[in-house]
């Protein structure tokens, strides 16, 4: 943008040059209607043209020149418009006394372009990839997996990117909102609570999001584009509208120059006029009575009324605007005297200003720079220079030589006398040892003004009778700022009727005491209140022919008002023409003066800058008219109408507004919100007409597809709902008619609008985004369906309406999920029933999606209607049943691949506490019960078939934990306990039926299962040997480990969850503890008659039998020659052997230590008792030595095997045990007695026999 202050020579070259650009154009093809009149008709270049074509050109030609033309002409007029309209903007911008720029409106952060979604989905499938070295757990993992593929990849995020409806912010919200949920479903872990976790991800989310980008340089780029949202300076609020209407630089250049917006002055007093202007239009229009047409006659008074009241607000808020940066005074608040409406004319008085109000304050800068001509004084005497302001301090500067007599010393002073006199002395040291006072030299007095030159100058020193260099010169330099509240100051020539009675010339300042009151003042020296004063409310000033009779004077002037003219005049043409632009600002009249004479352009840079202002004012505005701006500038305010005006701008500075980085949802930024209140404010722009307009422009856009924020719609709506209903906070007000109609006719257009939104809920407000949008949607349709302001909609009403949105959302919504899902009607094709079934599955999948999504950020919008929602829910459900019901009739009656569909569903249903049980969830279970029932029907014909084969057949060969048959059986009735159990069915009776039923049958078949694998026991164990040739086989293990297994599955297979009773569990528990019961005595039956057995081999050895003393004869004869080995031993050997082995494989074979235990308590007492009853039997008997010796052998090996075992003390230690144990010991010491000796085998017990049994 071009510095307004640059210098005249930049500033003319760089007009020139765009200029001769810009109209280069316009001697071609471009025809600028404003030219038409300087050229023959302004058609020269189409007669150029024309002139090669045929004399006859075809009318399709011709009419395609006119439509050239008229294109032109409309497209200058469009453009002379705009700069019509910037030139009002820019005087907004310039001079604001209404409006500031707001500070407090929602940051708005920039928008996600297609570029950048693409670049953050690319982000995200390279850390899914594992290409970042970013480290993550599983869980954050399949977050952003989920995230990926739900969110990034989403269409209808897509779509809101390229609407500039989505902000990196929303993207960060949805995940943050998206990981919340999983995060509340981790596990607690100690020392790490889920808060840590939860910015962990976010964390690493950012750091995904920003990928290899720096964040210091996304920092500074986000903080720059926060600071352009907040408050902007002139310059870019002049490049900001430049490019909204679309001006060029050397334009607003041209502009800026002719229209003297750097001076405050002009600003203030342009709007001066302007607001005048809009009195003396309010007073025509009640004299002429052309009211714009109002709905009702009464209010054309009031609109009077509200023209003058706000134009009396904007004088009031100008009136407040200080004259002066300091605020150095401050006066009462000085209104015009011709407003009527604001000042009472009785109090006329009050209001004329005194000599006192006027004060003036200046600051003097007094520079002393060297001494000319001080030739008497000795090169070393010393000398130094004093100056004061009269009747102010007095300063004194560095001594010096009077061989080099200078300085630079700057003293400053303040001074309220506009014409102060300013005394600088030359004074020299006396070298007399009795003076007293240094010796005067010389002095200059001054009469600076803040016209006078700045730069230093001589001058000649009334020089003392001592000092004899008469030619003594002072080089100094006066600077004497101008106040912010003189406007102007310089000597004029003078004559009036009430004041300045005498023609004569005189030191004149034009004060500014407020911002509606300015005074000519004229001063005498040293003098800091005015001799005379001229209030300059109601005087117009213009120029005037040199007066007759009045010597002095060269180029005339005069301020006339109503009974009194004052005449004055300056003595050079520049300083008049500078005095009457000053006074004209000042009064604040319509009528601008034209000098008389054209002042030409000055051709020399030297002067002073006063002089130059008057011709560097004027050359801007010669050019300006050089390049047709000049009716741009001179244009009246008032003349125009801005309603249209403002509705342009207003449109075009959305359409910037929409187009920019920001995603701003239809919110202008602070500075374009400034500028629209301060033209609407000054203009005088009605708030309903601008609210309307922009409510018209805002709905355009988003019929267009543009996001708008739906709390900004209802921010205008009310405002204008409250105008056209009369109801405005402010007070009653007038309305027009075309303002009620236009009303009505957005009203509807934003029902219709507001509806259809609603309906595409999930597309317009994607994922919840904008946050709080869908929200406001809704609160803003139920303000649109009142009929007026106090009355609220019947709630009824508002309910019906949603209601049928959301009917028509289900509809929408299942329709293009299927589109996603590439669901086709496959008319004319066959299609498996499989491949239907997966199709219904994949839909169910994503309807459960769309349920899902719109609980988690849809439902809280939807608080007050959330009985709509269950009915948008069930009406969306009602749709995928119809191709749900058809996709099932079409399933093969054998068939159950649809069990977990019925799974998907009801698995999200049940958990919903809305749908649960609710119109689709009841058809659901009423379609799927009977498929249960006849599951569980074959289920147990097939179970039980199988255990009829599986037994007939079984080799008891061990399998997991029981055999084959048992293992398939468990499993297939765990399996239907499962399916089952996992169907979840909602319905309590019928689930309780299916449990129970279940329960039997499993009760059922395990008890057959039980039976079964008894019998199997007990006939193997009946076809086993009855000796010690005996061996425990795996298979007898496999069916004890099958009653440990079936005891272990009715526990979870029979057992009632629900029920209060457990009959099916201890009915079977019951039948197995009788058959292991049964089995165990059966084995121990079996390990007594293999003891009988051994028993009967050593009965042959009773005393007294043939066959015991035959066999004690043989072995005594025989033991005197040869080595014979111990008769019996081997039978004892066998058997120990044979309890052993079978002893080894059931505690290795048998699962169940109970059982093992208890079975080996009741074998070592029944063999116990069994020896008890032999040995009893044989009380009066004298047992053989070899029935002793394998006696003892068999006991006490059983004993210690036993105990090895864990048999307890108690159950080894039983009466029997000690009545065999006393008997065998008694028979050992008789046989000892006897026979000398029982070769090492003894009831006692001692090493070497532990290690032979070793």
């Amino acid at each position: 943008m071009l510095d307004p202050s640059s210098s005249e020579e930049e500033s003319d070259g760089i007009v020139e040059e765009e200029s001769k650009e810009a109209m280069a154009p316009q001697a071609g093809s471009r025809i600028s209607p404003s030219r038409t009149s300087e050229s023959s008709g302004g058609l020269a270049p189409s007669s150029s043209r024309s002139s090669a074509r045929p004399t006859s050109p075809s009318p399709s030609a011709a009419s395609e020149e006119k439509e050239d033309l008229e294109k032109l002409q409309r497209d200058e007029e469009e453009r002379k418009k705009k700069l019509q309209l910037y030139v009002f903007v820019m005087r907004c911008v310039a001079y604001p006394f209404n409006a500031k720029q707001p500070t407090d409106m929602a940051r708005r952060q920039q928008k996600i372009t297609k570029q950048q979604l693409q670049q953050t989905k690319d982000r995200f499938q390279a850390f899914l990839n594992g290409d970042t070295q970013i480290v993550a757990d599983e869980a954050f993992i399949n977050a952003v997996q989920s995230y990926n593929e739900v969110f990034l990849k989403s269409d209808r995020v897509a779509k809101m990117v390229q609407s500039g409806g989505f902000s990196a912010n929303d993207f960060r919200e949805v995940f943050k909102r998206h990981i919340e949920k999983r995060v509340r479903s981790l596990p607690e872990i100690d020392g790490l609570s889920k808060e840590t976790v939860l910015s962990s991800w976010m964390a690493k989310f950012d750091t995904i999001y920003r990928g290899d980008e720096d964040p210091r340089k996304a920092q500074q780029r986000m903080t720059a584009s926060a600071a352009s949202e907040l408050i902007l300076s002139k310059d870019q609020l002049y490049e900001m509208f430049q490019n909204i209407l679309g001006i060029k630089k050397f334009e607003h250049q041209l502009l800026y120059q002719a229209c003297q917006l750097d001076n405050l002055d002009e600003q203030a007093a342009q709007i001066r006029r302007e607001l005048d202007g809009r009195l003396q239009m309010a007073d025509q229009i009640a004299r002429g009575g052309k009211f714009p047409k109002f709905v009702s006659k009464e209010m054309e008074a009031m609109y009077i009324e509200e023209l003058k009241s706000s134009v009396n607000q904007l004088m009031a808020n100008l009136e407040s605007m200080p004259v002066s940066k300091g605020g150095e005074f401050k006066l009462q608040k000085l209104k015009r005297g011709h407003n009527t409406s604001i000042i009472d004319m009785g109090q006329e008085d009050e209001n004329t200003l005194s000599k006192s109000d006027v004060v003036l304050s200046f600051t003097l800068e007094v520079v002393i720079m060297e001494v000319q001509g001080l030739k008497s004084l000795a090169p070393n005497r010393i000398v130094y220079c004093t100056m004061e302001v009269e009747g102010g301090e007095k300063l004194q500067t560095d001594q010096a030589e009077a061989s080099k007599p200078t300085w630079g010393t700057q003293g400053d002073f303040t001074t309220t006398h506009p014409l102060p006199a300013v005394k600088v002395k030359l004074f020299t040291e006396s070298t007399g040892v009795l003076a007293l006072e240094d010796k005067e030299l010389g002095r200059v007095v001054l009469h600076p003004t803040p016209n006078s030159p700045k730069q230093s100058e001589l001058h000649k020193m009334t020089v003392t009778k001592a000092c004899p260099d008469q030619d003594l010169k002072i080089k100094l330099a006066i600077r004497m700022d101008k106040p912010q509240n003189m406007k102007h100051c310089g000597y004029l020539w003078a004559f009036g009727k009430n004041v300045w009675k005498r023609w004569k010339k005189r030191f004149f300042v034009l004060v500014q005491v407020s911002q509606y009151t300015f005074a000519m003042c004229s001063y005498r020296e040293k003098k800091s209140e005015p001799q005379e004063l001229l209030q300059l409310d109601g005087y117009t000033v213009d120029y005037s022919d040199p007066q007759p009779g009045l010597d002095g004077g060269r180029a005339f002037f005069n301020a006339v008002k109503e009974g009194d003219t004052v005449m004055f005049a300056s003595d050079d043409e520049q300083d008049r023409i500078l005095w009457v632009q000053a006074m004209y600002r000042a009064t604040g009249q319509s009528h601008k003066p034209v000098p008389p004479t054209q002042v030409q352009k000055l051709n020399s840079k030297g002067g002073a800058s006063a002089q130059m202002d008057a011709p560097i004012s004027q050359f801007y505005a010669d050019r300006a008219q050089k390049h047709g701006m000049d009716e741009f500038i001179s244009a009246n305010p008032c003349s125009f109408d801005h309603a249209s005006l403002f509705e342009m701008v207003q449109r075009l500075t959305l359409d910037h507004r929409l187009n920019d980085t920001f995603c701003c949802l239809g919110w202008f930024s602070p500075g374009q919100v400034f500028v629209l209140d301060e033209y609407c404010a000054r203009n005088g722009v009605r708030g309903c007409h601008r609210h309307l307009c922009y409510l018209r422009d805002l709905l355009e856009r988003a019929e267009s597809g543009a996001i708008i924020d739906p709390t900004l719609l209802h921010y205008s709506f009310a405002f204008c709902a409250s105008h056209v209903h009369g109801n405005r906070p402010d007070g009653l007000s007038t309305v027009k008619v075309d303002e009620k109609e236009r009303f009505e006719d957005i009203k509807e257009r934003l029902r219709v609008i507001l509806e259809n939104h609603i309906v595409n809920f999930r597309y317009c407000f994607p994922f919840g985004r904008p946050e709080g949008a869908l929200k406001a949607t809704l609160s803003l349709l139920e303000r649109v369906l009142m009929k007026d302001i106090v009355t609220p909609v019947p709630p009824e009403e508002v309910k019906g309406v949603i209601r049928k949105c959301l009917e028509q959302a289900a509809q929408l919504n299942y329709q293009r999920i299927k589109e996603y899902a590439k669901i086709e009607e496959n008319v004319g094709r066959l299609v498996t029933p499989a491949k239907k079934l997966e199709e219904t599955i994949r839909l169910a999948e994503l309807v459960i999606e769309v349920l899902q999504q719109n609980q988690e950020h849809h439902a809280e919008a939807f608080a007050w209607w959330t009985d709509l929602m269950v009915e948008h829910a069930e009406n969306f459900l009602a749709l995928y049943a119809i191709d749900m019901d058809a996709a099932l009739e079409i399933q093969s009656p054998e068939s159950w691949d649809s069990f977990p569909l019925f799974q998907l569903l009801n698995d999200f249903l049940r958990m919903d506490y809305h749908l649960c049980n609710g119109k689709f969830h009841k058809h659901l279970q009423d379609l799927y019960a009977p498929l249960v029932v006849r599951y569980v029907d074959l289920m147990e014909s097939s179970i039980a078939q199988s255990i009829h084969k599986g037994f007939d057949r079984e080799s008891w060969e061990p399998v997991n934990n029981g055999s084959g048959t048992s293992e398939d059986l468990f499993w297939k009735l765990d399996a239907l306990q499962t399916f089952i159990r996992d169907l979840h069915w909602p319905e309590e009776e019928f689930a309780k039926h299916l449990e129970s039923r279940i329960k039997l049958m499993s009760s059922n078949m395990i008890e057959n299962c039980v039976k079964r694998t008894r019998m199997a026991f007990e006939s193997k164990l009946a076809k086993s040997s009855k000796t010690t040739d005996f061996r425990i086989s795996p298979t007898l293990c496999t069916m004890f480990n099958v009653m440990v297994d079936a005891k272990d599955q009715s526990a979870k297979l029979c057992a009632m969850e629900m029920g209060q009773e457990k009959q099916f569990h201890s009915q079977i528990d019951e039948l197995i503890e009788e058959s292991v019961r049964d089995m165990i005595q059966l084995l121990v039956a079996k390990f007594v008659a293999i003891l009988e057995g051994v028993l009967a081999k050593i009965s042959r050895y009773d005393e007294g039998t043939l066959f015991s003393s035959f066999l004690s004869f043989t072995v005594k004869a025989a033991s005197k020659y040869v080595d014979v080995p111990k008769p019996g031993m081997d039978v004892a050997d066998g058997y120990v052997t044979f309890v052993r082995h079978s002893q080894d494989m059931l505690r290795d074979k048998v699962n169940e230590e109970v059982y093992i235990e208890r079975l080996f308590d009741q074998w070592y007492t029944a063999t116990m008792n069994l020896l008890g009853t032999w040995l009893t039997e044989r009380m009066d008997q004298q047992l053989h030595v070899y029935q002793l010796k394998i006696l003892i052998r068999i006991t006490k090996k059983k004993y210690r095997d036993f105990r090895l075992q864990g048999v307890l003390d108690s159950t080894l230690n039983s009466k029997m045990y000690d009545t065999v144990r006393n008997r065998l010991t008694v028979e050992e010491a008789t046989a000892s007695v006897r026979e000398g000796g029982m070769q090492g085998i003894s009831m006692k017990d001692s090493d070497e026999e532990d290690e032979e049994d070793d």
